[in-house]
């Protein structure tokens, strides 16, 4: 077996040597091998590759110069013992005559390398037929419920199981290691240009062999760049939005991201990925979120949302309701019966669980709001019953549960699951029709949404896998400073000094608010300091989605005034914050459960 990361590496080489290709997809847990012998900043595409190598003892590989990190990928890895075989193929940029002369002597010098290791002799008659034997592939629509064109960096494998779990498989995968680009059924056409009486025979078809290989769809290193685009131009059309993938440290990718959201108008939902299984819990939301966004936008048209009677015709009266085909559509778990008297939807996040009741005039009931322990699902259950408590209300009173959150997956009796980010939305609009952009700061993350004059989420940004600037930030920082979380927003208030915190890093701003302190400095200055830093924070993802007023903000931090005003100083607008701002996202889960009753029991009439 012989690994390989390009998709311009000649494969069918490896084949005629008995040799099976592995394409590198790696997925690790850490980088604690790659850490130890290279540098922190390394593409970590690069670094997983590296680690995925020597961790399942991967020993032969052959890399091409794709980019500067695979090129130090290969520095690094032809010094250890363990790799048996290892070889460097210099890729041309281009596609022309010289090009591809240069890349068919590499060829060659990959073919004379392997000889030389394994001491066998390349089978020319062999190679052939394999290329002789390749077959376009069928690069035809997939007909599922959408279709996800996948662009930028090759994508983590997890993705793509996501994808699958939604029913969603990309008809349109524009990586740049797509499989479906690699079409090598050049043998016919090539095979009878040339005798094979003649001495340069070999060197003819290898020679076509390379063209093919540099011919095929380019990736971002290629000059020909326009190939790709001329690609999507002819599929927009059929694509409901473009998922863009890139790597952290890599730059290359954020240009092109750019350049299609200036030229497409098609949604597109720009992931970042460090090929770590701890990428996917964010990753998920984003993509679930991306998916909800455009089926909504999708049905709005079709879907005429009204109320309904509270009895599905269907079953004559009876509550059992989990055959209906249609049902199954919407990934619920269990129908209890077809009423809409009362809905609850849970919010389960890092910080608190949030449970909202609402009746069939989509009024709030009741609510409550639990600190989430160390067992999202005890927390859920504890909201759970609670808000039923203060509702005066028993479990079968309840006719749909909707959960949402990060533990939105994790709790057992609810019916059917939403994404945060689509809720926030939901329950934004219901609360204010006016509102086109959510700031939603939690324990965890902090977004912003943005929506259309329906309610329906159009855009979102998400900061990336750090603590800084959201609830946990502010917990850290109100006990190394002894004053109560919730009296943060009122001491604020009282500042004088205007202090600049540089660090939005949790642990760094500690040490600097720790050094500030030591400094003499008052606890009100810091702390008017610190929300100047979540505030310049947010309006960096604002530039992300746009500015479009009016703002709301939900959450936990929603509740700090110090926040508030430094957010409305720099957006120089006033934001509206709800009275319980945490229950925003559990409202809006209530919402979509309530909506997604309606329409299923009129289409059942």
């Amino acid at each position: 077996m012989i690994g390989y990361v390009c998709k311009y590496t000649p494969i069918e080489i490896f084949q005629c040597f008995d040799e099976d290709p592995l394409k590198l997809q790696p997925e690790v847990s850490s980088f604690d091998i790659a850490d130890s012998i290279t540098h922190s900043t390394l593409c970590t595409y690069s670094k997983a590759v590296i680690e995925y190598v020597l961790d399942n003892k991967i020993d032969k590989l052959v890399l091409t110069n794709c980019c500067d990190s695979i090129k130090r990928s290969y520095d690094v890895l032809k010094e250890k013992e363990d790799i048996k075989f290892i070889h460097f193929m210099d890729l041309p940029r281009k596609q022309d005559p010289l090009s591809i002369n240069k890349y068919k002597d590499e060829i060659k010098k990959l073919i004379k390398a392997y000889e030389e290791f394994s001491g066998l002799k390349f089978d020319f008659n062999k190679f052939i037929s394999l290329i002789d034997a390749k077959s376009p592939l069928d690069s035809s629509n997939d007909k599922s419920s959408l279709n996800l064109a996948l662009m930028g960096a090759r994508s983590p494998e997890f993705i793509n199981r996501m994808l699958e779990s939604h029913s969603i498989k990309s008809s349109y995968d524009f990586t740049c290691t797509s499989p479906a680009m690699r079409n090598m059924n050049f043998a016919a056409n090539y095979k009878n240009l040339y005798s094979s009486n003649s001495s340069n025979y070999e060197d003819e078809i290898l020679y076509s062999y390379a063209e093919s290989l540099l011919n095929i769809y380019p990736c971002m290193r290629m000059s020909a760049n326009e190939r790709r685009y001329k690609a999507l131009d002819k599929a927009i059309e059929n694509i409901d939005g473009i998922i863009y993938h890139t790597v952290k440290f890599c730059d290359n990718y954020s240009f092109e991201y750019a350049y299609l959201k200036d030229k497409y108008d098609v949604p597109i939902l720009k992931i970042e990925t460090d090929y770590t299984e701890q990428s996917e819990g964010q990753i998920k939301t984003r993509l679930e979120a991306f998916i909800e966004s455009i089926e909504a936008k999708k049905k709005k048209d079709s879907l005429n949302i009204s109320k309904g009677p509270t009895v599905c015709s269907m079953c004559k009266g009876e509550n059992s309701h989990s055959n209906h085909e249609d049902w199954k559509s919407y990934n619920i778990k269990a129908m209890p019966f077809m009423s809409t008297e009362y809905i609850l939807g849970i919010d389960s996040g890092s910080t608190s669980t949030n449970a909202v009741i609402i009746d069939e005039n989509e009024n709030i009931v009741s609510y409550a709001v639990v600190r989430t322990g160390a067992k999202s699902i005890e927390s859920a259950k504890k909201a759970f019953h609670l808000v039923l408590e203060k509702a005066h209300l028993k479990d079968e009173d309840i006719s749909l549960i909707v959960s949402t959150g990060y533990g939105r997956i994790s709790i057992p009796f609810a019916h059917m699951d939403v994404t945060e980010i689509t809720c926030h939305g939901k329950g934004a609009y219901h609360l204010n029709k006016n509102v086109r952009t959510i700031i939603d700061i939690g324990g965890q993350d902090s977004k912003v949404i943005k929506i259309d004059e329906r309610g329906d989420v159009i855009d979102f940004a998400m900061n990336d896998k750090c603590a800084a600037g959201t609830g946990r930030f502010l917990e850290m920082m109100a006990k190394t400073l002894e004053v109560p979380l919730d009296h943060l927003g009122e001491v604020s208030l009282k500042w004088k000094e205007d202090i600049k915190i540089t660090n939005m890093c949790s642990v760094f701003a500690e040490s600097e608010v720790i050094s500030l302190i030591a400094q003499n400095k008052e606890k009100s200055d810091i702390i008017h300091g610190l929300h100047n830093s979540i505030s310049n924070r947010i309006v960096s993802l604002l530039g992300r989605t746009g500015k479009k007023g009016a703002y709301m903000m939900t959450g936990g931090v929603a509740k700090n005034l110090g926040v508030i005003k430094a957010l409305e100083e720099k957006l120089g607008e006033k934001i509206y914050v709800y009275k319980q701002p945490e229950i925003v996202g559990a409202l809006g889960a209530a919402l979509i459960g309530y909506e997604t009753m309606v329409s299923k029991i009129k289409k059942a009439e």
